[in-house]
């Protein structure tokens, strides 16, 4: 077994061929895990059948041991591996490639992934947070992952010249109902997301077509916590939104400033609370709520910034009297 030094602890099977590095097997004790972009001076360019099925016995192979230090754990089995970040140079992904990694929930990749093998996402359960790095093609990998995975996705897209835009995809359900008069079953979508899961067309992403599906939304059931996070990403990083579309979205935070400011407040997202105050009305009764959230949870710099917006807004001296 041949010994590479990288960012973390990974058991090997590999594949030299022709265009870079084939790895047919990948085990590791971590949970954040970075495959390695090159092996030996050649690109990882493939991953081959079942290459992360957790519990797969080791195929036969050349095999190599990446390591960055002492194992953090015993099991190699990917068993406890919630966040993987993918080559650079990654163009396949074999038939079943992550097949019961039951924990992976976070996937880090470049758009140049464009083969995915059958079933290359089956039984990923918690797998619904993705950071995709952009050429010019992301529209194809997220088709894929959209049309692949019904549950509620957030991709946040990067690219070269550093804009960024996040997108959150609500979930849906499809089910076949038994209808047993009529000897046939029924089949149902549940859930407001099935319109921004197909909202591709020849597997590119309109960004206007995603906000046209707002309203939509809105008239059916949906979940509110979704489409706070859905409103809130959009004005955040407003990659192609048009100024009908922001009203929309700020019309929705406006109606629940509380909920969004107690979320915020939850990931201690300092400078994004900044952007809240500015674009919303807040009555002096939200910001003291807001306040007391803060003190309770042991953010100072949260709570300067929401007295420093509570004394702009309502700003009041100091009450004397005097007894003579």
């Amino acid at each position: 077994m041949e010994h590479v030094s990288g960012v973390n602890n990974w058991k090997l099977v590999i594949r030299r061929e022709a265009a870079g590095v084939a790895i047919l097997w990948a085990a590791t004790c971590d949970e954040k895990a970075v495959l390695p972009d090159t092996l030996f001076g050649l690109p990882v360019t493939a991953l081959g059948h079942h290459a992360l099925t957790p519990g797969r016995p080791m195929p036969e192979g050349e095999e190599v041991l990446v390591t960055c230090g002492p194992a953090s754990g015993e099991e190699w089995d990917n068993g406890a591996l919630t966040n993987l970040t993918l080559p650079d140079n990654l163009e396949r992904v074999g038939d079943y490639g992550f097949f019961n990694c039951r924990t992976l929930k976070t996937l880090r990749l470049r758009d140049t992934v464009r083969y995915w093998g059958g079933g290359a996402l089956m039984n990923c359960r918690a797998m619904d947070t993705f950071h995709i790095a952009c050429t010019g093609q992301e529209g194809e990998l997220m088709a894929y992952l959209a049309e692949e995975l019904s549950r509620e996705l957030d991709m946040t897209l990067t690219w070269a010249n550093g804009q960024t835009a996040r997108l959150i995809f609500p979930e849906y359900v499809e089910v076949y109902e038994e209808n047993c008069p009529a000897h046939h079953f029924d089949y149902n979508i549940y859930g407001a997301g099935y319109g921004y899961h197909h909202c591709f067309y020849r597997k590119q992403l309109s960004f206007k077509a995603y906000d046209d599906l707002w309203r939509p939304m809105l008239g059916m059931e949906h979940d509110g916590d979704c489409a706070l996070r859905l409103a809130w990403w959009r004005l955040r990083y407003p990659v192609e939104l048009t100024d009908q579309a922001e009203a929309a979205y700020l019309a929705y935070l406006r109606q629940r400033p509380l909920d969004a400011g107690r979320w915020l407040l939850e990931r201690r997202d300092r400078s994004g609370l900044r952007f809240l105050l500015c674009r919303l009305d807040w009555s002096r009764g939200d910001l003291a709520v807001l306040c007391e959230v803060a003190r309770e949870q042991d953010c100072p710099e949260a709570l300067a910034l929401l007295l420093e917006e509570q004394h702009r807004r309502f700003p009041s001296g100091v009450d004397k009297s005097f007894d003579l």
